[in-house]
Formats: C-alpha cells, structure tokens, sequence
C-alpha cells in the first residue's frame, strides 16, 4: 500500500477535458442566435443558476433541443466534439496519471456517444461514461456511486476532477470522494470566486499541474 491519498482519478468532460467554445459557437450558428449572444447569456446563467439548456430555449421559445441535434446529425453538422477541440494538457496529463500508477476514469454531463471518441485518447480507461448513457445526471449522488462502483474503489479512493463547484466538487466531496477543482473555463473562473471553492480538496488552473498536485497530498 503507497501513501498516495487516492488510487484513481475520474476526470469531467466538458471544459475539464474539453474546450466547448467550438461546440457553443456551433449551437449559435445553427439556431441562428449572434454568437456574442448566446455566450453572454450563458455567462450570465452561470452567476444566477439558468444552465446551458435553458438559455437556448430562453432564446429560442419552443425549441425542440432533442429534434434539433437530430437534424445536425442528419445534416452533417453533428453536435459533437472534435480531437481539436481536447485542451492540449488532456491526453498528457492523462498518460502521466496512468505512468504514475493511477487508474484513470471520465464521466461527465453529456448526451450519449459523447464519451466514445474519448476512448481513442492513448490511454486505458478504467470507466469512460457520459449521463446520457447512464441516464444519471450531476449533482445526483448515484452518478458519483456509479463511479465507485465501475472502478471496485471506495470514494475516499476516488479522485474527481472538474470545472464546475455545483456539478463537480461539493457532489463528489458529498459523495466521499477528493474533489479537484479546475478553475478554469466560464464555470471554472466564475466558481472559483464563490466562498465554497475553499472546500476543494485540490485547486488547480490547469490539468497539467495535477500530478504534482496530487504527490503533495498524503494519506
């Protein structure tokens, strides 16, 4: 037994792993919504509670969110994301994790499918998911539980890390785990001024600062 504080570390997707501008930029495009706009708003759903989701239906009454990513599809313009679009320190902090000796996971909040092209990164994945695959969504605690359960770990074993302190740190920290917290992206930033970011059992500004991060903690 080392004296590493966990023995796994599950990453979030999206603006943990993956940079969303393209994909928000995209959904603006498609909605015809000027693209400063659909960002501002956003933005400021983020500071008063309106996620993502709601925004577009705010700006767009009526829309069918469902419909519209099947018409991409059909399209050609699928709602999706690119291996550009990964944060250059993703694959390399990754494969450092792994060379390490940890075992690595991703889950986040994404429509099924998401997750499978994560599975090329050049690493092996212990659990790769996404919500609409489970159909368990963040905050619920049994999405954090189904984690535990895929990696045969207990939570204190468990390292998560993420963006956002309401999807990603106080529900894993709930859940037992150690919550990182990447304070960067939108959420990232705008979180980090928030009083329960001193809760984070780690923060970071980029994922390449996590494995050192993680070699000052101790059991």
């Amino acid at each position: 037994m080392t004296d590493r504080p966990v023995d796994a570390v599950v990453f979030d997707i999206g603006e943990t792993l993956i940079d969303e501008s393209r994909l928000w930029c995209s959904w603006a495009d498609w909605l015809y919504i000027p693209r400063l706009t659909l960002l501002a708003m956003i933005g400021a759903g983020i500071v008063t509670g309106v996620q993502p989701r709601e925004v577009l239906q705010r700006l767009r009454p009526g829309v069918d969110l469902a419909a519209e990513r099947r018409r991409r599809e059909e399209a050609g313009d699928p709602d999706r994301f690119q291996p550009a679009d990964l944060y250059p320190d993703a694959a390399p902090t990754l494969r450092a994790l792994h060379e390490a000796g940890y075992v690595i996971g991703i889950a986040g909040n994404q429509p099924a499918g998401w997750e499978d092209p994560l599975r090329d990164l050049p690493v092996p994945l212990a659990c790769c998911a996404s919500s609409g695959t489970w159909r368990i969504s963040k905050p619920d605690p049994r999405f954090f539980a189904r984690i535990c359960e895929l990696l045969s770990l207990p939570p204190e074993r468990v390292a998560y890390v993420g963006d956002r302190l309401d999807n990603d740190v106080l529900p894993a920290l709930e859940a037992g785990m150690l919550a990182v917290h990447l304070r960067r992206g939108p959420w990232g930033l705008l979180h980090a001024q928030l009083p329960d970011a001193a809760r984070a059992s780690l923060c970071i500004d980029a994922l390449s600062e996590l494995p050192d991060a993680l070699g000052t903690l101790r059991r």
